[in-house]
This record gives structure tokens, sequence and C-alpha cells, in this order.
């Protein structure tokens, strides 16, 4: 049986491991304390994170770095974008040194505006066959219950992508391959930031021609910057793009859009961040990409928004606003 090492043991990365213990993967779960590794080992259940779901007896856990990674020839991240460089700098002693790093992250960095395949790659001089990501529709906690689902492995090397695509495939969950590694990345990252658009307008009180058309100009605007950087556009047409943009803004399982709902209804930021142990990642990344969007060249009106309400200098309803008050034009423009 293959060991692959998963950080951490939050919600996607406890439902991914269930995705990989069915697989057939013998699965250790990093968890920063060790009262929850104790609780994976002693109940097979994370009740902090997916309380009620019942683990493989082929899931670990563990608070000893150096234990979870030894053997292990997959190393799974799962830990929130904007610290994953510190974390993974504290772990990158310890991987082997043939292992393959599976990125389930979805943002762009604070900073450097580096996609999370190259904070991997700077920080553990991994080349591009050994990086991949996962990025679709995956809701965390319909994974864990092992509804059906479909998402996308993308890698350079597309034998890589092959590879991880038969260790993660279970009786639940079918991946597709792709060697657009750019494409998934910014696929997964802009729909955080759009489906804090769409949770505004939700907690306004709009309905579904509004949601809808946020939804639409925000995958053209994912788009604009994505082939602009030199992603396939299809991509954005896929699960990585599409997909999860649907799932995020459609469901009250979507961190982001329950996060933009919150902001809708009139709480600031730092409230919604004191209610919760739940990360969103679009709050965190939504001025980086509009900085990396601007340094593009592209006009990012959504995300120049967003990061304006989630700064506190614009209210949600001045968003909405602002959105219909633009200059007219073609939509294909």
């Amino acid at each position: 049986m293959s060991k692959v090492a998963v950080f951490s043991a939050g919600s996607w990365g406890t439902a991914f491991s269930i995705v990989l213990a069915d697989a057939g993967n013998d699965v250790t779960l990093w968890a920063r304390r060790e009262e929850l590794a104790a609780a994976i080992n002693d109940r097979h259940e994370n009740p902090d994170y997916q309380p009620g779901i019942e683990l493989p007896a082929t899931i670990s856990g563990t608070h000893d770095v150096e234990k979870a990674l030894r053997g292990a020839d997959l190393v799974v991240l799962a830990t929130p974008s904007q610290t994953m460089r510190e974390n993974l700098t504290q772990w990158a002693p310890y991987v082997e040194k043939d292992a393959v790093f599976v990125s389930l992250m979805k943002g762009v960095e604070l900073g450097t505006l580096e996609r999370m395949s190259q904070v991997i790659a700077e920080v553990t001089g991994a080349g591009p066959d050994r990086i991949a990501v996962v990025s679709g529709p995956n809701l965390s906690p319909e994974i864990a219950r092992r509804e059906p689902a479909a998402s996308v492995v993308a890698c350079e090397d597309e034998d890589v992508a092959k590879m991880i695509q038969k260790r993660i495939h279970s009786p639940a969950f079918r991946p597709y391959t792709s060697v657009d590694v750019l494409g998934c990345e910014l696929g997964g990252a802009y729909k955080n930031v759009v489906g804090l658009a769409v949770g505004m307008a939700v907690g306004l009180g709009f309905g579904d021609n509004t949601t809808a058309s946020v939804i639409t100009r925000g995958l053209a605007e994912t788009a604009r910057l994505a082939m602009a950087l030199g992603a396939n556009p299809l991509t954005l047409m896929g699960l990585a793009g599409l997909g999860d943009l649907v799932a995020t803004c459609s469901s009250p399982l979507s961190r982001n859009r329950t996060f933009g709902e919150k902001l809708g209804q009139g709480m600031t930021t730092a409230d919604i961040y004191a209610s919760t142990n739940q990360v969103a990642e679009g709050a965190k990344s939504c001025s980086s990409l509009l900085a990396l969007a601007d340094r593009t060249g592209v006009d990012a009106p959504i995300a120049q928004a967003v990061t304006a309400v989630v700064d506190g200098r614009m209210t949600a309803q001045d968003m909405m606003e602002a959105f219909i008050a633009r200059d007219t034009k073609a939509e294909t423009d």
C-alpha cells in the first residue's frame, strides 16, 4: 500500500484523506494540535472539522511532522494559502527526496503574487514534474460523505498527472487530468472572489438573476486574466473553472459564499473572522488577485470591488450599484 502524507487536518484535508483511503492509500493526516491527532486515532473521526464522519482504518493522525512524511511518496498540502510558505519551509527538510507535492490550495500569495505551485517550487526546489494541483467542484462536507464528485489533476508532466489520477480515483471521486496548472490554479483562486460577490448579493436579498449575472461576469473576468497569463481557455470551461465556480457560488456549504452573505448583511470582515474558525480564501486572496490583474493589465472590476468591501472601503450595496453603473460595452470585450 502506498503512503500519502496530508497537511493538514482541516475540512478539506480530512475529506481528501477519505478519498485517498478509499482509493487504496495508507494516509497519515497531520494535525496542528496533538489532541486532534489523538481524536482521529482514538475515535476514527475528526470532531472539529468533519464531525459525524467515520474515517477509514487506513487513516491515522499525527502531530509529528517527521513521522507524517517518513516514507510518503505523495505529500498533499491543504493548508490556508497565505500561511503555506511559512509552514512548508518548516516541513520541507523531512520530505522524501522524490516525493510529489499535490496542492489542494486555492489562493495567490500576498506580496509575491505567486500561485501555490510556484511557492512550492521556490521553497522546496521541486521541478514541475513533482508538483501537481487538484481543483474542481469539491465542497468538503459532500466529499466526506462520499457523494459523487469529479475534479482535475493538473501537472506539467502528464505521466505524473496520470499517476496521481490513479491514486485518487475512488468509488465516489472521478479525477480527470490536465497539463494546464496555471489555468487550474487561477480558476480555483478566482472563483473564491466571485463567490464572495455572489454571497454579498444573496445577503442583500437579491435573487437568481443577480447572482447568475455576477457568476457569468466573474467567469469572464477569470478567463481574461488566466488567458492573458497563458492558460488554456478550455480549462476555464471545465471542472476547475466553471464547475468549481458554480459549486462555490451556489452552495450554502461554501465558506466564501457564506462569508460574502455576512458582508451583505452588514457584518465587517473583523466580525466574521471572530465568529468562525474556518478560512475563506477569497477574503485573503482578493487583493493579491487584483494586484496580479493590475500587473497584467487586465480589467478586474469584481476583484476590485470585493477587495474594497473586504477592506471596509465600500459597502456591499455600493458594490452592486457600482456594477450596474459601469459603462456599457459589448459582452465579448
